[in-house]
């Protein structure tokens, strides 16, 4: 069954030139590097296909490039097919990635009526977020991207802020948490920056090295640590991912389940991919406007994917706080040639993370648990 999908309906257009943009780097290795905007029989027939499934939630996930520049009516037309295939009724999230620069009040509108959840792209405070992201003139995109999010807020809008880690978010982060924290921003996701697919990595002015991603999150643990304590932290996924691991939860962000899954990213043209990190031609399952669902799952190239990602060196499989890692994301490991395994770049930075504040987390879990069975002695 497929619950969740990531669509991109403009491929890989963008009103900006981020230096370090991953997907503009895979589209470099397709042989079609871009597909264009979304046909609406290409949306129809994913919609249709997703919902006559018979599950209990649907979470579609418009990402890029950027989405908004498909425009609002196609997005009015994906509310329209959701209404019209959604014969078993269940429950529909549709959530949207954005660097922001496109909302105004009649996104923002929309958004609210339609129950959207938006996340907003920013890398932390001006002179870092200016550095790489900048519109297509090489100009700053900071000030116009809070502009659109206090219109966001203005609306009531649900989101949250996505910020890429690279060397200089890193470097700053505890600048970056205080002006977050500042700013209300309570939901916040970090995602490795990560280097060019078969590059080499750490090579890049923006690139961030094992040690200089350890530290980060020790900095921004330490950070939130101290506010959890005071009951005013943030949600931030990555730590209360690593908490729900030690209650016994699976985590839901896929970088810390260890295992692939195929997610089904799909581009404009209806090709569907395994992940959003490997949309390029040798990875492509198939597609919307030809193929069922479960020919995508069912294909060796999705059953191969899944089984790389479960070759872990054995450096791995020794190490004490695996069941917490899990080797991190696939994307982020090395391939030892000689035994066919893999190990993560990040592997040191990780170490050192969980050897000072493991036993924070620990404790966070602890107290969590004592707290829920305290409320079922209450019952």
């Amino acid at each position: 069954m497929l619950q969740n999908i990531l669509i991109k309906p403009a491929s890989g257009l963008c009103n900006m030139r981020c230096d370090y943009c991953f997907y503009c780097d895979e589209a470099t290795k397709r042989n079609i590097p871009s597909y264009g905007m979304m046909e609406e029989k290409t949306i129809k027939n994913i919609i249709r296909k997703v919902l006559r499934q018979n599950v209990k939630n649907v979470c579609f996930a418009f990402q890029g490039g950027e989405p908004t520049l498909h425009g609002l009516d196609f997005f009015k037309k994906v509310i329209e097919l959701e209404n019209q295939y959604n014969t078993h009724h269940c429950s529909i999230l549709n959530s949207l990635q954005t660097n922001g620069l496109c909302i105004d009040e009649n996104w923002c509108s929309f958004f609210k009526k339609h129950n959207f959840l938006v996340g907003v792209s920013v890398d932390g405070i001006e002179s870092v977020h200016n550095l790489y992201r900048h519109d297509k003139n090489e100009q700053g995109t900071y000030h116009r991207i809070r502009e659109n999010i206090k219109l966001l807020e203005k609306y009531n809008v649900e989101y949250n802020i996505l910020t890429v880690v690279n060397r200089q978010v890193a470097e700053n982060i505890k600048q970056i948490y205080k002006e977050y924290r500042e700013n209300g921003w309570n939901y916040q996701q970090y995602i490795l920056c990560l280097d060019p697919l078969g590059e080499q990595q750490g090579q890049k002015e923006y690139s961030l090295t094992p040690e200089i991603y350890g530290q980060f999150l020790i900095d921004l643990f330490q950070l939130w640590y101290k506010d959890w304590r005071r009951n005013r932290a943030p949600y931030i996924r990555q730590f209360e991912n690593y908490i729900g691991i030690l209650l016994g939860y699976p985590p839901e962000s896929c970088e810390q389940r260890g295992i692939c899954s195929v997610q089904c990213v799909t581009e404009a043209d209806g090709s569907v991919y395994p992940c959003d990190f490997y949309v390029i031609d040798e990875y492509k399952l198939g597609n919307f406007n030809t193929d069922q669902i479960t020919d995508f799952f069912e294909s060796n190239k999705a059953k191969d994917f899944v089984m790389q990602s479960k070759k872990l060196h054995k450096k791995c499989l020794q190490c004490k706080y695996l069941p917490l890692c899990r080797s991190g994301c696939r994307r982020s490991r090395i391939k030892d040639e000689m035994t066919g395994t893999y190990y993560n770049y990040f592997c040191e930075g990780y170490r050192r993370f969980f050897e000072i504040c493991g036993p924070e987390l620990a404790n966070i879990a602890k107290y969590i648990k004592r707290q829920k069975e305290g409320m079922k002695k209450n019952l």
